[in-house]
């Protein structure tokens, strides 16, 4: 696929607009109805604001790091972009749909690339049941929260929750507890990307809990479902000696 008609997009930074100011004086900028690559410059936050923001044009994104994070990220260099862009390697991502439904019976439908996050909303501990496919598997985890993780988001807030870092390809779905407190040897469990995920909130009066999918989040929820889109594919590009399955694979083995 020809990645020569580029378009450019950057955070709010000073540091990632002085960068794509001094791209687009040396390359063109067509827009992003007339290109068929996008050039991200920021951190992964940005990363991921873009996926959400430019799912409808299905072009192919390559991130450069201009923030804090950089993991979805390639290094910065004003120098050879087409040539960095051809040989770039695509990874395709499968991003979650996930229903929530609040107390007063309202629907909320979002999106989530890294993952769908459960919290409690008050000084008091959620209680929350866990049904996969139809069938509970947890009666009740009494818990700050819990989470269903993307393999690209298995790096992200799954990994700082103690979650398992999960290669692209696995076809596999991290589902992780936070700071469980019952049953308190409860680890999580990887479900196959097919697995169909249900949070059932027990005593929402007392208990409230809100739901947040990447950056989206509704409150006082009563039941969530989450499952992997397989229709949808998001493609991300990485240079051939940094690519996303190699720092996924690369980040197990950092002490």
């Amino acid at each position: 696929m020809a990645r020569d008609k580029m378009t450019f997009m950057a955070s709010e930074t000073p540091q990632a607009n002085a960068a794509m100011q001094k791209l687009r004086q040396r390359y063109d900028d067509v827009g992003p109805e007339q290109a068929n690559v996008i050039i991200a410059l920021g951190g992964d936050g940005f990363m991921l604001s873009v996926l959400h923001e430019t799912r409808h044009l299905s072009l192919p994104i390559y991130g450069m790091n201009q923030g804090t994070v950089g993991f979805l990220m390639n290094s910065f260099t004003l120098d050879d972009l087409p040539r960095r862009l051809q040989a770039a390697q695509r990874a395709v991502v499968h991003p979650l749909v996930m229903t929530a439904t609040d107390a007063t019976g309202a629907k909320h439908d979002a999106i989530a690339i890294n993952e769908v996050s459960v919290f409690r909303e008050t000084r008091q501990a959620a209680k929350i049941r866990i049904a996969i496919d139809g069938q509970v598997r947890l009666d009740e985890l009494v818990c700050d929260g819990v989470l269903v993780a993307t393999p690209a988001g298995s790096t992200a807030y799954n990994l700082s929750a103690h979650g398992p870092i999960i290669p692209l390809e696995a076809d596999i779905l991290a589902l992780t507890p936070i700071s469980a407190f019952r049953p308190r040897r409860w680890r999580g469990a990887l479900l196959p990307a097919s697995a169909q995920v249900r949070f059932d909130v027990l005593e929402p009066d007392k208990r409230p809990v809100s739901v947040v999918a990447d950056n989206q989040e509704i409150r006082t929820v009563v039941q969530i479902d989450v499952a992997e889109d397989r229709a949808s594919e998001l493609h991300l590009l990485f240079d051939p000696e940094h690519n996303l399955e190699e720092r996924i694979l690369n980040e197990q083995f950092i002490p």
